[in-house]
């Protein structure tokens, strides 16, 4: 067994206050098994996370952390990075490999320190302060790096330097409305259309966005940070095919550690490489994390395999019986369902905000988060709750597990509308209370724990060797 982190591996090393760890990791190490034992006895159903492998932890856990290396391969500010360069450019080689796409044609920086850097990044190298881009608004699915603002405030970066118009789904069928889409793209002519989405069930038509784009001459740019490890495995549309940009994180989907790519088409402009890379460093950030990128560059060889072609493809299955489920039991799902990773469900017909539903799921050690959906008077109280199935999937839950975990979340609906009957009021700390009481639903909610604990101790815990040696923590 290693020695704990606040003692020195090297005896040697104790004779030096500047090597010695401080007291206070030993905390830190005491809550990494709590956090362990926190993932393997609950259902992590959060759209935006999944669960890495123990090869990526290896490498983002690395000695490369110790490296400075501003610049790019063979091009540093520091010396000593010969090995560095060889990494990244190994982890440019597998991004191109992962999306199938030929080094003549596509470039890739992989130094972003996240999807929210690389998106920054990219509009930093294609437009100038207050140029005009169009992005899915924030409610309809959006993310706030596509130009989030509200009447009050701009929200985001992306909408204090640039001039945003959101577009919108179709308020019947929830889908993007290509139709208004194409008319506020005539009116508004943005430099940069956008793609990509936080919160949106469907797939996108790339051809016809890219005809869009082409309409005023705009970049056309994907953000494909949820759906990635899905575009890379070849179950969802392709954006290469159309777009000029593709940014993405590497953390969804993709199962790796947190992190940001660009990917830009080198035929699309003569100095379009140069002017990324630049906006990326010394534009936008510093040094990149190169212990990050030797994680990035090991979940890229992960996702060129078969197997990772298999989990993306169940990833999809899984989430649709997840949407059969809950359409079964006659709740409202937005667009009625799913082609990707996460389903969007719309608790207003219940009485219900997505807070409560997230409070009771908490409670139970389901994760999920409340979301906006398209509609929603208040961002402060949203309507709905996503979905996702990355993680279960990696934990290889397939189709009947999903139909179990559909009912989990069922009974958590039917304990959130009796705990709102108990309270007599609409307000969360009531709401709360009758959780944490003695009532009806506060024993339901107690049975779902144990039943969510039992069910879920049943599934390895990737990352962890041998899920049987997960300790007990309380």
């Amino acid at each position: 067994m290693p020695p704990p982190l606040d003692e020195p591996s090297d005896p040697r090393s104790a004779t030096s206050v500047h090597c010695r760890d401080l007291p206070l990791t030993r905390d830190a190490h005491a809550l990494v098994p709590t956090q362990t034992y926190r993932q393997y006895r609950g259902l992590e159903l959060i759209a935006s996370e999944n669960l890495t492998s123990l090869a990526v932890m290896e490498a983002n856990g690395s000695i490369f952390t110790n490296k400075y290396s501003e610049g790019l391969p063979g091009a540093r500010y520091y010396g000593g990075n010969e090995v560095v360069d060889e990494l990244e450019v190994l982890c440019q080689k597998r991004a191109l490999e992962a999306f199938h796409l030929e080094g003549s044609k596509w470039g890739v920086n992989v130094q972003p320190y996240s999807g929210s850097t690389a998106n920054f990044a990219a509009f930093t190298a294609l437009i100038q302060p207050h140029d005009r881009i169009m992005g899915l608004e924030l409610a309809h699915g959006g993310h706030l790096t596509h130009g989030a603002f509200t009447p009050k405030r701009k929200i985001s970066a992306s909408s204090i330097y640039f001039e945003p118009l959101p577009y919108q789904v179709d308020p019947v069928t929830g889908l993007i409305d290509y139709e208004a889409l194409e008319k506020n793209v005539k009116l508004f002519k943005p430099r940069i259309l956008i793609c990509g989405a936080s919160a949106y069930p469907r797939d996108f038509d790339y051809k016809r966005l890219r005809a869009l784009a082409d309409i005023n001459g705009s970049y056309l740019m994907m953000d494909m940070a949820h759906i990635s490890g899905l575009v890379a495995a070849q179950v969802q549309n392709d954006p290469f095919e159309y777009c000029d940009i593709v940014c993405t994180t590497t953390h969804k989907t993709l199962r790796g550690p947190r992190a940001g790519l660009i990917f830009f088409r080198k035929d699309k402009e003569a100095d379009l490489e140069k002017r990324i890379n630049d906006a990326v460093f010394p534009a936008c950030q510093g040094g990149p994390h190169n212990n990050t990128i030797a994680g990035v560059a090991v979940a890229l060889k992960q996702a060129s395999t078969p197997a990772f072609r298999e989990y993306a493809a169940q990833v999809v299955k899984n989430t649709k019986t997840i949407g059969e489920e809950l359409v079964k039991r006659d709740y409202k799902l937005q667009t009625d369902g799913s082609d990707n990773h996460l389903v969007l469900w719309d608790l207003r017909p219940l009485g219900l905000t997505g807070s409560k539903i997230e409070k009771i799921c908490d409670l139970a050690h389901i994760t999920l988060n409340k979301n906006s959906v398209p509609g929603d008077k208040s961002a402060a109280t949203p309507g709905g709750v996503r979905i996702g199935s990355n993680a279960l999937t990696s934990r290889s839950m397939f189709e009947p597990e999903m139909r179990i975990v559909a009912d989990f979340l069922h009974r958590a609906v039917q304990i959130g509308l009796q705990a709102q009957s108990e309270a007599g009021s609409k307000l969360l700390k009531d709401f709360v209370a009758r959780l944490e009481g003695d009532g009806e639903a506060a024993k339901a909610l107690q049975q779902l724990t144990k039943d969510v604990h039992e069910f879920a101790e049943k599934f390895p815990l990737p990352g962890v060797p041998d899920s049987a040696s997960i300790k007990r923590v309380e």
